[in-house]
């Protein structure tokens, strides 16, 4: 039987799932500078990531630790140290990611 495009919702998609975890300004960023870097810190990331401001980072963070993509370590310590890194449910989204950017490598006008 053909699918038929009246009967359907993107809401209703795997695609659409995916998106609404990593949608957002700098999400994709901030996944994709964990997986080169592994542990990265709140300060380190907001350098590397040239304008994101703080409020946005946070935000950005605490949104994909609460998806289970990223895992936020902190230490007892002053001053407070806290580090962020991809969980294993981040890490498989980086096949993801890696063809992401061979494809803007082939493809980078």
């Amino acid at each position: 039987m053909e699918r038929c495009i009246a009967n359907e919702k993107l809401s209703d998609t795997g695609f659409s799932y995916t998106l609404s975890l990593i949608n957002g300004k700098y999400k994709m960023t901030i996944l994709y500078t964990l997986m080169e870097f592994s542990v990265v810190r709140f300060n380190e990331l907001q350098r590397y990531i040239n304008g994101i401001s703080y409020k946005t980072l946070s935000v950005m963070l605490k949104e994909l630790e609460a998806d289970k993509l990223i895992v936020r370590k902190e230490y007892p310590q002053i001053p407070p140290k806290v580090e962020y890194s991809l969980s294993e449910r981040g890490k498989s989204l980086m096949p993801i990611l890696d063809m992401m950017c061979e494809w803007g490598d082939k493809n980078r006008l």
